[in-house]
């Protein structure tokens, strides 16, 4: 009797009365065992028949090699439309075939038709309009979490609040420390280029106190938070999403809302305009230095034409906007990641969207407050 295992890789076909095609498999299929011509079975399926019948009673060993084989006559088959019954191979076979049918495609691999321009425009409406309703209902989430806060029914831990307060404040000192003494620098050196050509170096503190004021302290600051704190948000909240961890606070009845955002949205909203009137101090240091140590401004002259220049209502113009950039980088950090997906890909990808967010919401806001400032009056 034979031994199937030693005879080479075979195939054969025959064609019935009936239009079935019988495909029989034989021999070794595996290692490096050369597989045989089939130019001529393709050429049979080109022809139509009704069914193809897959045996395999005389087949030896077989791999990987043999259910790649198969695949492409079972792909060929659904083509064309033909039945392929596979009930004859061997029931490994069958079953790791299932499974690699079952298993869809990774993304980049094999042949794709690019969708045309009207598809990509669909999908991008939906995934825009997806993206808009959960971005209204975390808002919605937020909105209740803070009126269950004002009645004093809302659940967290006083010292997460403690933490976080912490963590968005005095661990944040250093990196706005150096930041506004470079912003503040920068703005006295790019007025002083123009304002020495008038004989005008004293204005080097307007100029510095002004900017620090309105607009710059509160801006780098938020900057600097939305990629140092709120991008920790995003990513802490990401991970208790990978590990079911959030989901094991709903199951224990406990709102996800007041446990885990709300300690952060009140950290980073009582926070940061601290932190930016810290930074608008040290952003007028930055300019003294350069008007008292490079220009020869007398110390006390710098100080009274900074005071005299740049009234309180400046200060408190910045401190709104201030106000509103901590609200944007903490929403931009839990939204983010309680919007994370289940796998360590996701949390990296919710920590990247949480800073840009947060960077393009400030600008946007800056850009409104400005407007409403110019139509005020202030």
């Amino acid at each position: 009797m034979s031994n199937p295992d030693a005879a080479p890789a075979q195939i054969t076909w025959q064609s019935s009365d009936d239009n079935r095609l019988v495909v029989c498999f034989s021999g070794t299929w595996a290692g490096d065992q050369p597989l045989p011509d089939t130019a001529d079975l393709f050429t049979q399926l080109a022809a139509g028949p009704r069914e193809v019948v897959l045996r395999g009673e005389n087949l030896g060993t077989w791999d990987s090699r043999f259910l790649a084989f198969v695949l492409g006559i079972s792909d060929a088959c659904r083509r064309r439309e033909i039945t392929c019954l596979r009930e004859g191979l061997p029931s490994g076979a069958q079953r790791l075939l299932n499974l690699a049918e079952a298993v869809p495609e990774q993304g980049g691999s094999g042949h794709r038709e690019t969708p045309s321009r009207l598809h990509q425009l669909g999908a991008a409406t939906l995934e825009w309009r997806r993206k808009g309703i959960d971005n209204l209902a975390f808002f919605g989430e937020v909105f209740f979490s803070l009126m269950r806060l004002g009645s004093g029914r809302a659940r967290f831990r006083r010292s997460d609040l403690l933490l976080h307060l912490h963590e968005a404040g005095v661990q944040a000192l250093p990196i706005v420390t150096l930041i506004s003494l470079l912003v503040g620098l920068i703005l006295a050196f790019v007025g002083a280029v123009q304002l020495r050509m008038f004989g005008a170096e004293i204005y080097i503190a307007d100029a510095v106190g002004l900017g620090m004021a309105r607009d710059m302290a509160a801006m780098m600051t938020g900057i600097i938070m939305a990629g140092r704190t709120g991008a920790a948000y995003a990513a802490q909240l990401g991970s208790m999403q990978v590990n079911e961890e959030i989901d094991a606070l709903r199951t224990f009845g406990v709102q996800p809302m007041d446990f885990l955002v709300l300690p952060r949205l009140l950290a980073m909203g009582f926070m940061l305009p601290l932190l930016t009137v810290y930074a608008m101090l040290m952003g007028i240091l930055g300019g003294a230095l350069v008007g008292i140590g490079l220009f020869d401004i007398p110390a006390t002259q710098y100080y009274q034409q900074t005071i005299n220049g740049v009234p309180l209502i400046h200060f408190v113009t910045g401190l709104i906007k201030a106000a509103a950039y901590g609200l944007i980088v903490a929403v931009a950090g839990c939204l983010r990641g309680m919007q994370c997906g289940r796998s360590a890909a996701a949390v990296g990808l919710a920590t990247t969207s949480a800073v840009v967010t947060a960077i393009v919401w400030i600008i946007v806001a800056n850009a409104l407050l400005t407007v409403i400032y110019y139509v005020v009056g202030i």
